[in-house]
């Protein structure tokens, strides 16, 4: 593996003393001491208030004293969980071994071409194809990502779009894993790759109707904010594209899409509560955007288009959304007419047009539904079995169709692909997700069952566990949670859970507030000054397994990522008791620090989530949940945390400072694990195998903690 940095011989000595010991610790596990990183501390001041960051330092990613650390620590990490290679490469086979080495995607058609993906027995990356007119027609070979990365560690396709006439394909390549994209383009005719290479993008490309005019966006180098909608033509220099549209406000993050139509190229720009969009008609490309409705704060709304009216889906006068349309001569909000109303127990998530239908998808009572609205009135649901599932619209690009297609999971039924005739109702599986070793979904019970939080408000927790499994709060359990953004945790089926389940485990996804599973006002009772909620609504969720005898305080883990790793420093810092250890994956931790540091990728636009720490309010409040602030002298569980020194989304120095603090603080001896990925960054590696070692050291973790072996 190439290393990126070099190291001072400060740094390596430091190294060489740590690998050294995790070396002997592998003859003589007691010997094993954690790395101790050194206290500098530095005083931050806001509103009177000063804190002591004692380990500050460890932002300076170019620090080779910082990388030595972080490389003390992975060795620290190998020293301890050397036991436990046997049981993490038995895991990594057992997971392996559901997945189907050689697969293929279901085929959906766009102008004239079947497109599809497929998979190569042992290879990590996908293969993407298409066969013209028919699937009996010859294969075409658009991208073999498992050639394309050859020699790189770390390799993401992003935003792949062919132009309108099917020749040229566009696409996003990232080998560092910070999400920064360098936009490729490909003559599908000839093979051959164009001269055009444009960097620092977020991967996608939209066509223009000519065939030669691609819209881009262009991130900031350093907060990678995606703030500036560039217009290339092909053959010309990067240096010459034409900055289309600037979003200034640093709160703010645009984006640009053709709509389904193609009729119309949509620039929009969001931040967490509001959002504007302009369009542009596809067939020219050099005209002026216009605007569709200012923005206004609180007001969002998205677009789409069919015949002669943009169709919007909106928060105005709306807390759950609702569905309008305007003509496309009067966009303003003044010009909107109801197509579906709001309703306050119905969350309306999003709508599919066809020529003689509308698919609306809704949550109601925490699950989501699919209506089917013929424009000529005799609407009706899709109907599923399952007391707990998700359900979700899948590839539909076409408008003049009956068919509808759409994908369906649940805890215990593999992803599964559907095409809906919605005149005729019938329903044709195309696809189930086959997993392999000889699963059997009726071997599996999954429900719903509810918390009460300390306000008296039922929190639902989706569970999934092994039939035959006794209620005698004896069992080993796992309780996954997020509650962050309005994004919504959804009860769906992964086969690498499959070895918790048949190791005994119930596994649980707590529906907390900060998500959306009941709406809108869901997700406004847990963030800004109501973000304490999250916590404690997790805390009590752990509370009810344990009370209701699903499992006990000694065999109760909890699992996060990113916002979810804050909630899992939150909560263990609030009630270290429930639970016998944690997983906390690229945590974001260190609240205050960096919503005050506006340099730092995604801080401005989160003003509207954690709020504005400049204002004394929002900065008290933060400072009195922020996992980082609040580490104390107590015993805390058993800890395995997790960062990626790429990662663009949490920092890895905020883990890297709290696991710091925390082997400072905590009094007990219980194991606290750091792994520190140096090639990756927020979503792990980027293989289809190599991913599942993070979830096999994960596994081994927790199966440790409770003496199971094998």
């Amino acid at each position: 593996m190439k290393k990126r940095f070099n190291f001072s011989l400060k740094g390596k000595t430091l190294l060489v003393a740590v690998l050294a010991l995790a070396f002997a610790a592998c003859t003589q596990k007691a010997e094993v001491k954690p790395p101790v990183a050194k206290k500098v501390p530095k005083e931050l001041t806001m509103h009177g208030d000063t804190r002591i960051d004692n380990y500050y330092w460890l932002n300076e990613r170019e620090n080779p004293e910082v990388i030595a650390y972080l490389e003390a620590e992975n060795a620290y990490k190998d020293a301890m969980m050397e036991h436990t290679k046997p049981l993490q490469d038995k895991l990594f086979e057992e997971i392996k071994s559901k997945i189907k080495q050689q697969d293929e995607s279901v085929p959906y058609k766009k102008n004239g071409y079947y497109y599809y993906t497929r998979t190569v027995a042992e290879k990590e990356y996908y293969v993407s194809c298409r066969k013209k007119e028919s699937l009996e027609a010859p294969e075409e070979v658009l991208l073999d990502v498992n050639q394309m990365a050859e020699g790189f560690d770390y390799y993401a396709i992003g935003g792949s779009s062919v132009s309108t006439d099917n020749k040229i394909l566009a696409y996003g390549v990232d080998t560092v894993s910070r999400r920064n994209y360098t936009i490729y383009f490909k003559n599908l005719e000839t093979g051959e790759l164009l001269a055009d290479q444009i960097p620092m993008t977020t991967g996608g490309a939209t066509w223009a109707n000519d065939n030669k005019t691609v819209f881009y966006m262009l991130k900031d180098s350093v907060t990678l904010r995606s703030e500036k909608v560039m217009k290339h033509v092909l053959g010309t220099p990067v240096s010459s594209d034409v900055e289309v549209f600037y979003e200034a406000d640093e709160t703010f993050n645009a984006f640009v899409y053709k709509t389904k139509s193609e009729k119309y190229l949509i620039i929009g720009s969001e931040s967490t509560l509001t959002s504007e969009f302009r369009f542009l008609d596809a067939n020219t490309p050099n005209g002026e955007f216009k605007i569709i409705q200012p923005r206004t704060r609180g007001l969002e709304y998205a677009v789409d288009h069919f015949g002669d009216y943009f169709y919007i889906r909106t928060n105005l006068d709306a807390l759950n959304f609702k569905l309008v349309k305007t003509p496309v001569a009067k966009t303003t909000k003044e010009n909107w007419v109801d197509v579906i109303p709001h309703r306050a127990d119905v969350y309306f998530e999003d709508f599919d047009i066809f020529q003689n239908y509308l698919v609306a998808s809704e949550k109601v009572e925490g699950i989501t539904k699919l209506r089917v609205m013929p424009w000529q009135g005799g609407e009706y649901y899709i109907d599923f079995e399952e007391e707990v599932y998700t359900t979700y619209s899948g590839t539909n690009v076409d408008f003049n169709t009956e068919v509808f297609r759409f994908g369906y999971t649940s805890m215990t039924t593999p992803n599964s692909t559907f095409d809906f005739n919605m005149k005729t109702k019938e329903r044709t599986l195309l696809k189930q997700q086959e997993v392999l070793g000889g699963f059997d979904k009726n071997n599996y019970e999954t429900k719903r069952i509810y918390a009460t939080a300390g306000d008296g408000t039922k929190i639902p927790i989706s569970i999934v566990y092994k039939k035959g499994m006794e209620k005698n709060g004896n069992n080993p359990a796992l309780i996954y949670g997020y509650g962050s953004y309005g994004y919504e945790m959804e009860p769906t089926f992964s086969s690498s859970r499959l070895p918790l389940l048949d190791r005994g485990f119930v596994y649980a996804i707590a529906h907390i507030r900060g998500g959306q599973i009941y709406g809108r006002q869901w997700y406004d009772d847990g963030k800004l000054l109501k973000k304490m909620n999250t916590f404690t609504d997790f805390n009590d969720c752990a509370q009810f397994l344990i009370d209701e005898k699903y499992t006990n305080a000694g065999k109760l883990f909890a699992m996060g990522g990113s916002a979810g790793g804050l909630l899992m420093g939150a909560v263990i810092n609030l009630k270290p008791e429930l639970y016998k250890g944690v997983v906390a994956a690229v945590p974001f931790v260190d609240v205050v620090t960096t919503m005050l540091d506006e340099s730092i990728p995604l801080t401005t636009g989160e003003f509207d989530e954690w709020g504005n720490p400049k204002d004394s309010t929002y900065y008290f409040y933060m400072k009195s949940y922020s996992p980082y602030d609040n580490v104390k002298a107590q015993n805390y569980p058993a800890l395995l945390v997790t960062t990626g020194l790429h990662d663009s989304q949490v920092q890895y120095f905020e883990p890297a400072k709290w696991v710091a603090k925390l082997r400072e603080m905590k009094t007990d001896n219980n194991p606290l694990i750091f792994h520190i990925n140096m090639e990756f960054g927020h979503g792990g590696a980027s293989g289809r195998f190599d991913y599942i070692k993070d979830i096999a050291l994960e596994y081994a973790f927790i199966f440790d903690q409770i003496g199971i072996k094998e």
